[in-house]
């Protein structure tokens, strides 16, 4: 459990240190079929070494202490076996671009990632029960990302490492939208097609884990120190 507590602890720490989190947010990782473990409800990227987070159950109520908006990741986890990991974020530009109840289009290489469609929740508002995170869970479906209308993102991916860079990888491509909007340009700029997308979005020649060896640079618990 250590190794899993640390590992989550840096990824908390790194959505923080790349400003796609503030005083609000929460990442989890799967333990197993039944249980995961959510980071400390405090801002992330002032998680302390050693600072444990909380095993949540898959079914039943949330534990003591443990923000409301995580039963999200219990409705995802509960329809996605596939799931390994949730960040619940605040990405700056995907923020603003979401109050337009648009998404990012796969115009360049990280966005290819998200070819297969990127959700939209259409609500402002937190979602502190358990009957609208199941609804946001349903309108994820099998997808990578949701975005919610002016109130951040959900990732969901198959291990930590790989919510962490699809969480940058997403704010990367609003970044792009909203420069070829703010240009002018968005008619003349090429949306990738469904097979542009499957080649470019490789996981090969450690495309994952160069991200995350950048975005976790200079952590406190660096394995590698």
């Amino acid at each position: 459990m250590s190794a899993r507590q640390i590992e989550l602890r840096r990824a908390a720490r790194a959505l923080g240190r790349h400003g796609l989190v503030h005083a609000y947010g929460h990442c989890s990782l799967r333990l197993d079929a039944e249980r995961f473990l959510v980071c400390a409800a405090r801002p992330m990227g002032l998680i302390a070494p050693g600072e444990a987070g909380t095993v949540v159950h898959v079914h039943g109520p949330l534990p003591d202490g443990v923000l409301g908006e995580v039963r999200v990741h219990q409705q995802v986890y509960r329809r996605r076996p596939d799931v390994g990991a949730v960040v619940r974020s605040m990405p700056p530009r995907l923020m603003a671009l979401g109050t337009a109840r648009r998404v990012p289009s796969p115009r360049h290489g990280f966005g290819a990632y998200f070819g297969d469609g990127i959700a939209l929740w259409d609500d402002p508002q937190l979602v502190r029960s358990d009957a609208a995170a199941a609804r946001l869970a349903e309108q994820l479906g099998a997808g990578k990302a949701l975005v919610m209308r002016g109130n951040g993102a959900v990732v969901a991916a198959g291990s930590i490492q790989h919510a962490v860079v699809l969480t940058w990888y997403l704010e990367d491509a609003a970044r792009v939208e909203l420069e070829v909007l703010a240009a002018g340009l968005q008619d003349a700029s090429v949306i990738l097609s469904a097979a542009e997308c499957a080649q470019r979005a490789t996981t090969a020649g450690l495309i994952f884990e160069r991200m995350w060896e950048h975005l976790t640079a200079g952590d406190p618990e660096d394995v590698h120190a």
